[in-house]
This record gives structure tokens, sequence and C-alpha cells, in this order.
């Protein structure tokens, strides 16, 4: 009980001087574990953190949301071995060293921070299954002081071979082949149109016309084996069948109906 008393009062203290640190309790009220090393997911969006305080003893973290808080200090994260999403936009940070420690990191978002150089993420490359890095967000105008060079996404590509997307963008694997021929294309484009304009003497744009031919893009019927065309035929001649016999059953019913309706009352009948 003096315990509990303690940290409440360092709580207290902690946030009457402006300064919200993670906790236990606070851990354990968001996550409703009573272990912290069994929390494997953890959001805490928002909240004003300033400190990750015992962050370090959710060591078996996976999956963590602290974006738009007060952070500035990542040490506690390096004995999170087993991270692999990180969210840490819309912060105060300044360095990422400590995350050299997450072997496991997979995707960070470091966007909306004060990341301000190329050389602060170094501390990164030995991360090798990092595969998705976002330091600009244009949907919610987040970005960090380094984003302003103008070949930033290109040098993070050569210092991060392994990585198949930045800034949400695909640059790896599957669907990178047609981001890659889009981004030529409007270099070639800008190059062509900058030319044209240059010589006094140069010839009038011409009209753009379509890469493929027209309908290329709609679905051509599929092919039919022999086999299945037999099959459609034999279907479409049962099919009318069975047409022809519900005509004929209705009528048949329909003659039955007549016939009874003519019929004098039965109670006419004398016996």
């Amino acid at each position: 009980m003096e315990g509990r008393g303690e940290v409440g009062e360092e709580d207290e203290e902690e946030e009457a001087g402006g300064v919200l640190r993670i906790t236990p309790q606070l851990l354990k009220a968001s996550t409703g574990e009573f272990a912290l090393e069994s929390i494997l997911l953890l959001r805490l969006r928002g909240r004003g953190i300033a400190h990750l305080g015992c962050l370090g003893d959710c060591t078996s973290l996976e999956w963590l949301d602290l974006s738009g808080n007060a952070i500035t200090q990542l040490g506690p994260l390096a004995a999170l071995k087993s991270l692999a999403v990180l969210n840490l936009s819309r912060n105060r940070v300044t360095s990422l060293e400590p995350l050299g420690s997450c072997h496991n990191l997979q995707s960070l978002n470091v966007a909306g921070n004060l990341l301000s150089s190329l050389q602060q993420l170094r501390c990164l490359t030995g991360l090798r299954r990092l595969e998705s890095l976002r330091l600009r967000d244009p949907l919610a105008r987040l970005a960090n002081p380094l984003c302003a060079a103008p070949a930033y996404r290109a040098a993070l590509a050569d210092m991060f071979p392994g990585l198949k997307a930045i800034d949400g963008e695909r640059v790896s694997g599957r669907g990178s082949e047609l981001y890659q021929l889009c981004r030529d294309l409007d270099s070639s484009l800008g190059r062509g149109s900058g030319g044209g304009n240059a010589g006094a003497g140069a010839e009038p744009p011409r009209v753009a016309q379509p890469w493929v031919e027209a309908g290329f893009w709609e679905p051509r019927p599929p092919r039919r084996s022999s086999i299945m065309e037999e099959a459609y035929k034999q279907f479409g001649e049962v099919l009318q069948e069975c047409r022809e016999l519900s005509r004929r059953a209705d009528d048949t019913i329909a003659q039955a109906e007549r016939a009874l309706n003519s019929r004098p009352d039965p109670n006419s009948y004398v016996f």
C-alpha cells in the first residue's frame, strides 16, 4: 500500500510539472494486462506523453503507436527487441539512435518530427528487416526538415536498398515496376516540354495519343473448349424442352379447370 502511495505521489508531481511519463499503471489501464512483459500491442495516441518511462519493460511488444505526443527521447525503445511496427508521427524526436537495437523492426513512421539530416538515419542501416519508412505524410501535412532536400527519396533508396516503401509509395516488390515506369515517364515528359520551349524553331506540341488501342482494357470473352461448347448446347436444348413441357402443363391445367367449371351443380342430381 505504501508503494502504491509513493507511485501516486510521483505521478502527481510529474503531471504537475507538465511532464507526462509512461508508468506501469498507465500501461495496465490501457491494455488490461497485469504483467508488462505480456503486452504485445499498445496504442497511446495523443496522450501528451513526453517521457517513455517504463516502456522498455514491455519486452514482448510487437506493435506500438505513440503518434501525436510530445516525445523527444527514445532511449527505452532500445530494449524492445520484438518490436515490428512503430508509429512515432507528430512528435518532437531529433535522434533515432535507440532504434538501431530494434532488429525486428519492419515498419517505421516518423513523419512530423525534427529530423534535419539524412545522417541521422544512418543508425537504422543495420535493420535488415526494415521494409517501410515514412518521413513525410502529405495527407496529414506532416514532414521532417530533411524532406526539403529535392532528392531525399533517392538518397533514402540508396541508403536502404531493402526498403519496399518510402513515404507510403512502393519502391520495390509488387507494383514497383509500374511506379518506376510512371516516374521515368514523368521525367522524360518534363525534359521534353522544357526542351520544346527553349528552341525558337521548335515543333509545335503534338496532341497526346493513347498508349494502347481503343478497347485494349475491355475484358475479352473467355475461350471455350469444344467440350464446353457441346455442354452449353445440350444445356440449351434441355432448357428449351423444359419450357415446352411447362407450357403444355399450363394448357392442360387450364383445360381441366374449364371442364370442372362447366359441370352442373352436383346437388341438383336426383338419386
